[in-house]
């Protein structure tokens, strides 16, 4: 246990573990987030599981307990115990770590910490309840089905574009693009608010904000910091700031034409606006905090997705043939990628109430990091956890969260890659890594791991599909 600590999940001192705690520089022989494991953090993580269930280390945020095992992942993920409500140390900490922290420095992230702290992710029962329901209604299977057609002709359109008779990236190409396209779709982003008019065929005015993409990486790269800088967090409040100035600018002009007699639409917005006219949501901050925070999220772990799958299916050549000759196996084989190399691989929680765990006290305040993608390639959960197979017999998905906080979007991600990988198989079948396997270009970022780019070429039949539709139709969302 570290000395010195305050009841704070992010603002407590770094100190040195008390006796007979397991510490993961120890156990590696080195600080545990270097470059090697950046580039493939599951030797880690391997290390980490056999060396025992619970592991200090001072790379978090001056210092967390690490949980690595599918079993405590699990638990530190859906009990009350563990608090989600974390966001004002982790904010401020960047503050107290200048040379000269101080009333100004805070008041510098005041209105950053306002906002973040009333995402939905970030909120414990029973606020996280009531938002949730709210949220819940715009995420109906239905409402969310009805979104697959054009997500279809979305990702047509982009992969039509693409000439690949020359090796081409697909990052740049689709995978980060797309999901900002589809967040837009599911958002209302397509809408001209003034006049409720379907505009996603056309109308500058309407469309998605080209900044989206920019305001994410701002946001991930402070997120994913396992100890960021007053320049990260300033940063990331700039991007946060623009976001809830487009939706301010957007919700408004959405409430006019409610109030002016126009026809509520199926959307996240509208759903919303109603949530906020009833009490559900309280306030505009509270439902600025939503959307920029749904904006987001439904952008970035999708992205690293779709590249990051692309990259794991044309690694493994076997399984990639195997999918062609057989498309039912698509949805499964996305839940393998997403076991395989989850876009998400930790999560944090703060102790919320002095608990045993594994014969450790762990105290109020303390934060804990759930390894996610440690848990989904433990060996006492998962079968030969270090194959990619696409046959694999289905399992509970860690990737989307575990308890009340699993991912509300689960549903919209799996249409979305399922779509993408069934017109990339169909239409480029003979599809290869333009570039070696070992020097794929990760971004750094320990919490998102996805790629920068990926080349890809094609080494014989490519060309427009023939009969997409009937293989789409295959698939089950």
């Amino acid at each position: 246990m570290p000395h010195g600590r305050r009841a704070s999940a992010f603002d407590a001192p770094p100190g040195a573990p008390i006796a007979g705690t397991v510490d993961a520089r120890a156990v590696l022989g080195h600080p545990m987030l270097d470059d090697a494991f950046l580039r493939d953090p599951y030797p880690t993580y391997r290390a980490l599981r056999d060396a025992a269930p619970l592991v200090w280390s001072d790379e978090f945020f001056g210092g967390a307990w690490l949980v690595s095992r599918h079993a405590d992942v699990e638990l530190v993920l859906r009990d009350a115990r563990f608090s989600a409500q974390r966001t004002g140390g982790w904010v401020m900490r960047s503050v107290d770590a200048t040379p000269t922290p101080g009333r100004e420095g805070r008041l510098a992230l005041a209105g950053f910490q306002r906002l973040f702290a009333r995402a939905m992710i970030f909120l414990d029962a029973p606020d996280h309840a009531r938002v949730r329901q709210a949220m819940s209604a715009a995420f109906r299977a239905a409402d969310v089905q009805r979104l697959a057609p054009r997500i279809e002709r979305a990702v047509t359109d982009r992969l039509a574009a693409i000439d690949s008779a020359a090796p081409f990236d697909f990052v740049s190409a689709l995978a980060r693009p797309l999901p900002a396209e589809v967040i837009g779709l599911l958002i209302g982003m397509d809408v001209d608010s003034g006049t409720g008019t379907d505009t996603s065929q056309g109308g500058a005015e309407a469309d998605p904000p080209a900044d989206i993409v920019t305001w994410s990486d701002e946001l991930a790269d402070f997120i994913g910091a396992p100890a960021p800088s007053r320049a990260q967090a300033l940063s990331a409040q700039t991007a946060l700031l623009a976001m809830a100035r487009y939706f301010d600018t957007l919700l408004a002009r959405r409430r006019a034409a409610l109030d002016g007699g126009a026809a509520p639409r199926d959307d996240v917005i509208t759903r919303l606006l109603q949530a906020e006219r009833c009490g559900q949501i309280r306030g505009s901050a509270e439902l600025l905090a939503q959307c920029v925070m749904l904006l987001f999220a439904g952008h970035e772990t999708t992205r690293h997705l779709l590249a990051g799958g692309l990259r794991t299916l044309l690694s493994h050549p076997d399984q990639w043939r195997q999918l062609q000759r057989d498309p039912a196996l698509l949805p499964g084989a996305v839940r393998e990628m997403l076991r395989f190399d989850s876009p998400v691989q930790y999560t944090g929680r703060r102790v919320a109430t002095e608990l045993s765990l594994h014969g450790q006290t762990l105290r109020r305040g303390e934060l804990v990091v759930a390894l996610i993608g440690a848990a989904n390639r433990d060996p006492a959960r998962h079968e030969r956890p270090d194959d990619f197979d696409i046959t694999r017999r289905a399992a509970p998905l860690l990737a989307f969260g575990h308890g009340p906080h699993v991912c509300i979007g689960a549903a919209l991600t799996m249409i979305e890659a399922q779509t993408v990988f069934a017109q990339v198989l169909q239409r480029w079948p003979d599809l290869v890594l333009a570039q070696p396997n070992d020097a794929a270009h990760w971004t750094g970022n320990a919490l998102y791991r996805g790629l920068t780019d990926l080349s890809v070429r094609c080494a014989g039949r490519c060309g427009t599909p023939s009969n997409s539709d009937a293989y789409t139709a295959s698939l089950s969302f």
